[in-house]
């Protein structure tokens, strides 16, 4: 037992230097680089303290919420290590059988001469691409299907955004997230394999496919967060802005079921279901407040969070019987 809590405390130290984790501390770098110019809307000159008192607010980082968040990245990370490798949650038998399907149905081909970095390019977009969209689609399914929302209720339930944030969700939702990338990776590089014969490599950088790399470094830890940043409204018809997921993470009803993409905005706007940053009018002094409203209770508690899901997915689950 001690050797497990060890191992993973020891891995959960090492997010911070991780670039595949949201927390990588290159990620808040840049995030903290990009609060200046929001900080500079609210004063005349810049300030060392008063800056840090605005990107760090004592009455958000030690919120019961937030605490929540903090216990939340630690016992998730156990309960993942403990049950998960019971699962088996992995895309090489997804390759393979996307592979001999198109072998079977189209019959086999020599690999497409292209040069090593074109097939690069290509295998990387693709994974960018096929991984943003069933991202956002899961993300769909889990509030328009009542089961899934009970699940998804806790990720919502945050009252403040801090890059812990992220890391608030219930073990079954991140069960379905770990599924969805096990059959989205496993059918593009099943894809490029029958294309481009087995020599598939990333475009990475320091290790992370280079597209994620990019959103995480431009302000993807503001997205939880108090933060209003905003890309305009040019720019936000094709990427999710932070200030657009805080919109998503509104407890007003008019802002429900709104922005639930990733990197890119074009499902949201396929789904028709985008909204622009420029819709709230936070600088006319509308205020977003956080959370799932006066109807949805049962998240005060670390118990309540684990177990309330359960709960109320058993009683919607005995009321349509």
């Amino acid at each position: 037992m001690i050797d497990f809590l060890t191992t993973n405390i020891t891995e959960l130290s090492q997010y911070f230097f991780d670039a595949n984790k949201r927390i990588y501390i290159v990620y808040l770098a840049s995030a903290v680089l990009l609060a200046i110019p929001v900080f500079l809307k609210t004063t005349t000159r810049f300030a060392v303290a008063p800056f840090l008192r605005f990107i760090f607010p004592k009455a958000v980082y030690t919120h019961s919420s937030a605490r929540h968040d903090y216990a939340l990245l630690v016992i998730n990370k156990l309960i993942k290590a403990a049950l998960f490798p019971f699962v088996v949650i992995t895309m090489a038998p997804v390759a393979i059988a996307v592979s001999s399907a198109f072998e079977v149905v189209f019959g086999v081909i020599e690999p497409l001469s292209l040069s090593s970095i074109s097939v690069m390019a290509i295998f990387t977009l693709l994974l960018f691409l096929f991984d943003d969209f069933t991202r956002f689609y899961l993300h769909y399914l889990l509030h328009k299907i009542p089961l899934l929302w009970e699940f998804h209720q806790v990720h919502h339930s945050a009252q403040v955004l801090t890059p812990f944030t992220i890391y608030r969700s219930h073990p079954i939702e991140s069960l379905l997230y770990a599924f969805r990338m096990a059959l989205t990776q496993g059918f593009v590089v099943g894809l490029c394999y029958y294309f481009f014969g087995p020599t598939l490599k990333m475009l990475d950088i320091v290790g992370a496919n280079a597209f994620v790399f990019l959103f995480n470094f431009f302000g993807s830890n503001l997205r939880h967060s108090h933060i209003w940043l905003s890309w305009g409204d040019k720019v936000e018809r094709y990427f999710i802005s932070p200030a657009q997921h805080q919109i998503h993470h509104s407890d007003n009803p008019k802002h429900f079921d709104a922005n639930f993409g990733a990197a890119l905005a074009l499902w949201d706007r396929l789904f028709r279901c985008h909204i622009y940053a420029s819709q709230v009018k936070i600088l006319q002094g509308e205020k977003i407040t956080y959370g799932i409203g006066i109807n949805h209770q049962g998240h005060h508690s670390l118990g309540q969070i684990y177990f309330e899901p359960f709960k109320k997915a058993w009683l919607y689950l005995l009321s349509r019987r």
